[in-house]
């Protein structure tokens, strides 16, 4: 299977300015390859970086040392030196994230949100709309919330229309935290099935997930991760 997301000697650190300046070391030295159409769980206690990590490998926090390759357009980028412009280039067209809150857009209906995620790729606006409709009934979204912006929602509804925005693009590498943290039984059997569904696709996945039943149904590994100890 193709490497779709490699890390090489990748560290992190914190600088604690109301410690004193400590640097709490949070990842040193991670080696990670995720291929396609595998789900690979990372595991381990709080505070063993798992957070850390998926951040990272999306290019929210700036990687101290090592290297994150993105197959991108069939060429390998390492996005922890990449200028910003590129690292949303892949972002747009390569690699999604799914986090467990969804950043609410006053006044913007819960399928605009979703579709937004198809228009920015290209897909004509009915097709679009249509798709995010069958998408959010999936995910038991009824249709009379449809048209309602999800700043009212539950946590449970709100982190559903965050799920159905981030399969829906079908990117080739997704990240997932957590992402069946807010959700019922039957809920979390539709999230199981997405995550079975993205990687008969070839979808390479990453993702925290505490909930050990949904864990075992979706990972083929575990990347198991220890707390760094270190601090300067």
């Amino acid at each position: 299977m193709t490497v779709m997301l490699q890390t090489k000697s990748l560290a992190k650190a914190f600088t604690l300015h109301l410690r004193g300046g400590l640097r709490m070391q949070v990842l040193s030295g991670v080696d990670l390859d995720v291929r396609a159409g595998e789900c690979v769980v990372l595991s381990g206690p709080s505070g063993a970086g798992k957070s850390t990590l998926l951040r990272s490998l999306y290019g929210n926090y700036r990687a101290d040392a090592g290297s994150i390759l993105v197959r991108h357009r069939g060429t390998m980028i390492d996005i922890a030196g990449a200028e910003p412009r590129t690292v949303l280039a892949v972002r747009q067209e390569t690699l999604g994230y799914v986090s467990q809150f969804l950043r609410v857009v006053p006044r913007v209906a819960a399928l605009d949100v979703v579709a937004e995620e198809l228009l920015a790729r290209g897909v004509d606006a009915p097709a679009a709309r249509q798709r995010a409709r069958a998408s959010l009934l999936d995910l038991n979204i009824p249709a009379r919330l449809h048209a309602i912006p999800p700043a009212t929602f539950s946590g449970g509804e709100q982190q559903r229309i965050n799920l159905a925005r981030g399969f829906i693009a079908a990117r080739p590498i997704l990240l997932l935290d957590e992402p069946t943290a807010s959700l019922d039984a039957d809920n979390r059997a539709v999230v199981i099935r997405m995550v079975r569904d993205a990687k008969a696709r070839g979808t390479a996945i990453v993702a925290i997930c505490h909930d050990a039943d949904v864990r075992d149904a979706i990972a083929d590994r575990l990347f198991v991760m220890t707390p760094n100890q270190d601090a300067a």
